[in-house]
């Protein structure tokens, strides 16, 4: 077998560390509350390929820095940059795609550990993976229809799958903030625990899944994929088309003013 590299983060803003058999990938911005930037979004495949080619590794783990958000969202300092554009949107959704899928089709568990705010991307980043586990003093958002976003097929299949319908149409609908309490009565999150105790349970769960035969965990995986793939009778050029929409629309351009200029936006449709 041929000798393992050490893991290396090209940015960073986004930090890794193998402990034991579980790989730990930390989102590291926490000036900006590890809202995620393009370097960010970058790191993830890569460090995802290395470790699935990785016999040490039998999970990764998806944190934030600090003590208050595990990711807020987009780094609203590159919006003007790499999503006022045409180009930059395709450039900056295709970055956040790949990293996004890469997560939710990696073969080995994934687990996300959840403190203080977990907001847009922050939600995508923490449903694509397998486990999610909260401090009880996380706070959830899908703030999308305040900014006038498109939001991917795949993100809002991924919540609908997770918590079901009625209750994505809810949150989405709204961008309401929910708390941990609310996030696992909905099965946003499956364990909830005080902040101090977090890594403790990560940790425990993270000992316990190493342990477990990988085979079996991996064919368990494969097979809950199958179970959850989308109806061949899906219209994936149509989704595209309405996200696209999105982006090009006037209420976009006035979402992303509001949001900067901290005002209420005034949406017209269209």
């Amino acid at each position: 077998m041929a000798p393992t590299k050490d893991y290396v983060s090209p940015t960073p803003r986004v930090q890794v560390q193998l402990q034991g058999r579980a790989l730990h990938i930390t989102f590291n911005n926490p000036a900006r509350h590890n809202a995620l930037s393009v370097d960010m979004w970058g790191a993830v495949p890569a460090l995802l390929q290395q470790a699935a080619e990785d016999e040490r590794v039998r999970l990764v783990v998806f944190a934030g820095a600090g003590e208050k958000a595990f990711v807020s969202g987009a780094d609203i300092s590159q919006f003007e940059d790499q999503r006022a554009a045409k180009e930059a949107v395709k450039h900056y959704e295709a970055l956040a795609e790949e990293a996004l899928m890469g997560i939710y089709t990696f073969s080995k568990p994934t687990l996300a550990s959840i403190q203080g705010w977990c907001i847009g991307g922050g939600v995508n980043v923490a449903i694509s993976c397998d486990i999610r586990m909260a401090a009880s003093n996380a706070v959830f958002a899908i703030p999308a229809a305040r900014l006038g976003l498109g939001y991917r097929y795949s993100a809002l299949k991924n919540l609908v799958d997770l918590i079901g319908v009625g209750a994505a149409k809810d949150l989405f609908y709204t961008g309401r903030r929910i708390d941990a309490a609310e996030a696992m009565r909905l099965g946003l999150v499956s364990r909830v625990c005080e902040p101090q105790t977090l890594s403790a349970l990560v940790t425990e769960t993270a000992d316990s899944i190493a342990e477990n035969a990988p085979l079996t965990i991996a064919a368990a995986k494969t097979i809950i994929g199958e179970i959850l793939k989308p109806s061949p009778d899906l219209d994936t050029e149509r989704c595209r088309a309405l996200i696209l929409g999105c982006f090009e629309s006037e209420d976009y351009a006035e979402g992303r003013r509001a949001f900067m200029e901290k005002r209420r936006p005034q949406f017209v449709g269209r």
